[in-house]
């Protein structure tokens, strides 16, 4: 959950990776008709069920076990297994009542069979995940030439950008269709909420099996090794918020956070994607760091005013684990200590980036002194000129501002 900087770099190409090139190194696309005629094209694909044949494959195998899934609800010895991967499962359905003459409400809980559909949904998440990189970001890869840490950057900022907009639009889709903006009280009042819209179930049904998926894109994505435990923690903690939300009955309010929460993530994410075009842009993540802090303020404050005020002064606080009553202090106490816990966690990161940040910022606005070279005769000040002594200061500046970008980041 904690952001990362911009990334930085781009500019000029060293003889180094010139060479890398002329060996083939380049990813498909980079590089030009020399390279082209040096490089020759490997005709053989890798044996089936390999390690780089699932690499390349993965997306059409997964695929198929969806589609497995779906003909099984074609016939009818297959369809009652099939049916709990597919559709949503424990649904019951409240007779019309005064208010609502015209038509039943068909309303939703969880069990165990939910695992189910998380399982498939993850499949299908898999698969826009495998179509959104090959058909919008390698081909903005091949056009722009990152070089490998902003390619890996921006493909993690292409990806959640995708779906913190989807999940903020649908889920304030949500808050609008059943009052929660009109209505703030409805975060506590009646609880426990365990009965859920078809919208409301199936948005937690995605968001969690979105980052159940995000578990073997580590190894699709051929993931560095250091960057795995920073993947591991941040999803850790979307699973452990959502699916707390999601078991307790606290679907209300977890609602609201997410939304909050994705629309400040949104807001980095393409930042993050406008400074790779260009780097001169900075203006958004300005905005974003005021956004940020402000997002852990109303996350405060929502989460203490529903579980500390609001279900607190609730006339039932007995735990029923038949209705799905967790409203006892215990409980209280733990969702609070989580939600600031990780509150504290992000806030010490961002902190942390900020001064990181600024401190590199005023080194490099910090006016330098420059000394003029002692201009010596004889071979001692050819030598020097030649080892790079005199040029030393001039490869600094040139290259520190990017490599204090590439820091950042």
């Amino acid at each position: 959950m904690g952001s990362e900087a911009p990334g930085g770099g781009g500019g000029g190409e060293s003889v180094s990776s010139w060479e890398e090139r002329s060996r083939g190194g380049a990813p498909a696309g980079t590089g030009g008709g020399f390279t082209m005629a040096i490089r020759k094209k490997s005709t053989k694909s890798p044996p089936v069920l390999s390690h780089e044949f699932v690499l390349q494959n993965h997306a059409d195998i997964v695929s198929c076990m969806a589609m497995v899934f779906l003909l099984g609800l074609m016939f009818e010895i297959t369809a009652k297994a099939s049916i709990i991967f597919v559709t949503l499962q424990y649904n019951v359905t409240l007779p019309a009542t005064e208010e609502q003459a015209t038509e039943s409400a068909f309303l939703y809980y969880y069990g165990i069979k939910d695992l189910a559909t998380v399982f498939f949904y993850m499949l299908v998440a898999i698969i826009i995940h495998a179509i959104i990189q090959e058909y919008v970001l390698d081909k903005i890869n091949r056009r722009m030439h990152f070089s490998k840490t902003k390619h890996s950057k921006f493909n993690e900022s292409g990806q959640l950008s995708a779906f913190y907009l989807f999940s903020c639009i649908w889920g304030t889709f949500i808050l609008i269709s059943e009052n929660y903006i009109s209505d703030p009280t409805i975060l506590w009042r009646a609880y426990p909420h365990n009965l859920m819209t078809f919208q409301m179930k199936f948005f937690y049904i995605s968001q969690l099996a979105y980052w159940f998926h995000a578990f073997p894109e580590l190894y699709f994505q051929k993931t560095k090794k250091e960057d795995i435990p920073r993947q591991l923690v941040y999803i850790g903690l979307y699973l452990f918020h959502i699916a707390g939300a999601y078991l307790l009955n606290l679907n209300h309010l977890g609602l609201v956070l997410l939304v909050l929460h994705y629309f400040v993530e949104f807001l980095f994410h393409i930042s993050r994607l406008f400074y790779f075009s260009d780097e001169k842009y900075q203006k958004g993540f300005s905005l974003w760091a005021v956004l940020f802090v402000l997002g852990r303020l109303l996350t405060l404050i929502l989460s203490v005013l529903t579980v500390g005020f609001g279900l607190a002064r609730a006339e039932n606080q007995k735990l029923d684990f038949s209705t799905g009553n967790f409203n006892v202090l215990a409980v209280r106490i733990a969702v609070l200590a989580s939600i600031c816990i990780t509150q504290a966690f992000m806030m010490w990161k961002f902190i942390n980036f900020q001064l990181r940040r600024w401190r590199e910022h005023s080194t490099f606005q910090a006016p330098t002194v420059k000394k003029k070279p002692i201009v010596t005769k004889g071979r001692s000040s050819r030598k020097g000129t030649e080892n790079g002594v005199n040029g030393t200061v001039t490869s600094n500046g040139a290259d520190s501002p990017r490599n204090r970008k590439e820091k950042s980041s």
